[in-house]
């Protein structure tokens, strides 16, 4: 038999070729990754996190449990998602609202509106204080970060009113505190079958803490 020929150093080797890596799951991925958040997000606020499990999150979506975690290494890191994409809209918000200007209140009113859609229609009550303790400890000083940029960037609207005169006179970080702890409460309250929609709710919580604003050390 002739010799075998040289192997063609242009040809690739079969089997030389790298595994390909699974995708990490992005905060602010599209497609299946954020139904898989959505999904997630509906199981963490019936069942609490502790409760919920990868099984009830993957069953929602008509998916095989393995299929999930090509997507997210465990819960926990489908629950620093879920944060994660929260926050990137809200940061990328706020960001907007800073570049774009503009008065004071209506700014804020903005911010909270935005907020109530996210915590109620894009995560389904998740709110961003949800289950903190449950993160890995380098998760959870991503999420304080970011969760503490945000609040920054809404103390100095609230900050700047106050300056302008549109907001009474009052300590801007304890009234930006004021302002987060009562929309991350709506999620403990809020139904979806309920009397009002998520719109109204929005609306009318914007209504209400502004005009606490405005009120602040006002005389009777």
């Amino acid at each position: 038999m002739p010799p075998s020929a040289p192997p063609d150093a242009t040809r690739p080797l079969v089997g030389r070729r790298k595994a390909r890596k699974k995708p990490r799951a992005v905060a602010g991925g599209t497609g299946v990754r954020v139904e898989i958040l959505k999904s997630a997000a509906v199981a963490f606020r019936k069942m609490g996190y502790h409760g919920a499990t990868v099984e009830h999150i993957a069953a929602s979506l008509r998916m095989e449990k393995g299929n999930l975690y090509y997507y997210f290494r465990n819960k926990e890191d489908i629950l620093f998602a879920c944060h994660q994409y929260s926050l990137d809209r809200l940061l990328a918000l706020l960001d907007d609202i800073e570049q774009r200007g503009g008065p004071a209140d209506e700014q804020l009113r903005q911010l909270i509106v935005a907020f109530v859609h996210i915590i109620l229609d894009e995560l389904h009550g998740t709110a961003l204080f949800l289950d903190l303790e449950a993160l890995s400890p380098a998760h959870r000083k991503t999420v304080i970060t970011r969760r503490d940029r945000f609040d920054h960037g809404m103390r100095q609207v609230v900050q700047r009113g106050i300056r302008s005169g549109a907001f009474g006179r009052s300590d801007a970080k304890l009234l930006s505190f004021a302002i987060l702890g009562a929309i991350n409460w709506i999620p403990r309250w809020f139904s979806p079958d309920g009397p009002s929609s998520s719109q109204e709710v929005a609306d009318l919580f914007a209504e209400y803490l502004l005009a606490g604003l405005r009120s602040v050390n006002q005389e009777p």
